[in-house]
């Protein structure tokens, strides 16, 4: 006989390996076959979607993972979007470009990390305003580099003549699989020891000194990664956008990027990718409804997720199967409360 694990055959049917074998085979034959049947605004939608998923991954590493406030997402997304447009412009690889653009937002967030990390509470997220901050004016002024107020674009994602694709089915599948490698890597890495000792960091710090884990070693590390994973975002949004300028770098874009991954869900992969649907598709449609109401209407759907859903959308099925349980529960012990009234 074959065997069989403990508890294998009682396991929830959504949980079994060949379930979910077969749950990733299909999700990933939709998101292969689904561009050639959506007009054009979708399939750019669409890649912008998983542009910002990545963002938001991202930011939940430092925030989710880590529970360190970073309000300057944003900075290492515009920082790689700028490296990419240069790279391209010099005629660069786009090998090369797409290294480049992550190490050095990588260096970067590492060396912000070296000194925010010793801080905590509001004092890193001080820090972390003034990235934005600091980078508008600044991309302003390195005109030579950066095209200043008029910003740059850089032309590199049409799809080869040889392909027979059309351009913006090509971008959509640069960004669906460099996305989707950037969230495999990102996943194995938060379920594994790793994201075990950040689990423990964000617990409660002493707790993890005394294990021997270095908390500050682990935030300089989560950082890093983020501020990586922020670079690949920028050479993402370039595939897809092909223009950036200082506007890139608003510090209310990361403020959006906060709110996307509240609703989206804090620390969850899924929750990421759900954080991205919500920066590109709910302001398009709060535009639609009433443009002034924008903000208003966005700020309503953010206390809504935060009072129902503490956990964002990503917590909503968890949250379902709790709620059934009690049910199920309560009914058990109303049928048998007669039986046990009876005497013995």
């Amino acid at each position: 006989m074959t065997p069989t694990r403990p508890g294998a055959a009682s396991a929830p049917l959504w949980r079994r390996p060949w379930v979910q074998t077969a749950i990733v085979v299909a999700v990933a034959l939709v998101l292969l076959l689904a561009p050639w049947n959506l007009d054009v605004a979708t399939n750019q939608a669409l890649a912008r979607i998983g542009v910002y998923a990545v963002a938001v991954l991202g930011l939940n590493v430092i925030m989710g993972y880590t529970g360190q406030v970073s309000l300057g997402q944003i900075f290492f997304v515009g920082l790689g979007a700028y490296v990419t447009a240069y790279g391209v412009n010099e005629g660069w690889n786009v090998v090369v470009v797409f290294a480049l653009a992550v190490l050095l937002a990588g260096i970067t967030g590492y060396v912000i990390a070296l000194a925010a990390a010793r801080l905590g509470g509001l004092a890193i997220a001080m820090v972390t305003i003034a990235l934005p901050i600091i980078g508008v004016p600044l991309a302003k002024r390195l005109s030579e580099w950066t095209g200043g107020s008029q910003g740059t674009s850089a032309r590199f994602s049409a799809a080869p003549d040889w392909t027979g694709v059309p351009n913006d089915i090509w971008q959509y599948y640069i960004v669906l699989v460099i996305a989707a490698i950037v969230f495999l890597l990102v996943r194995n890495l938060v379920h594994g020891k790793f994201g075990r000792a950040l689990a423990i960091v964000k617990e409660n710090e002493a707790v993890a000194s005394s294990m021997g884990i270095s908390p500050y070693r682990y935030k300089v590390m989560a950082f890093t990664i983020a501020a990586m994973v922020g670079g690949v975002s920028g050479f993402l949004y370039m595939v897809v956008v092909q223009y950036t300028s200082p506007e890139t770098l608003s510090f209310h874009h990361s403020i959006s990027l906060l709110a996307s991954m509240v609703i989206g869900g804090a620390g969850s992969i899924v929750g990421s990718v759900i954080g991205g649907a919500y920066y590109v598709l709910v302001p398009n449609v709060t535009n639609e409804i009433n443009a002034t109401l924008t903000s208003l209407i966005q700020g309503v759907i953010l206390l809504v997720v935060l009072f129902v859903l503490p956990g964002g959308i990503a917590s909503l099925p968890r949250v379902v199967r709790r709620l059934l349980r009690r049910r199920g529960g309560s009914g058990d012990r109303t049928a048998t409360a007669p039986v046990d009234d009876k005497p013995q």
